[in-house]
């Protein structure tokens, strides 16, 4: 895992928080509470990745195939 990874979910989520506090004041709370739960679902999935990543790397060091 590298730093860039970690530049891309903070970049995510500063990105959300602008779009949910835009949208709260703008009285949207449903596409606030979405936009919140998509930018959630991206981050989770570019996680997933990385963990798989981390379980092949494991499996080969420890010659688990």
């Amino acid at each position: 895992m590298n730093i860039d990874f970690i530049f891309k979910v903070a970049g995510i989520g500063i990105i959300v928080a602008v779009l949910n506090l835009v949208l709260k004041r703008a009285e949207r709370e449903e596409q606030a509470m979405l936009t919140t739960l998509a930018g959630l679902i991206v981050v989770l999935m570019m996680i997933i990745g990385e963990i798989s990543e981390l379980f092949n790397t494991v499996k080969s060091v420890f010659g688990l195939w």
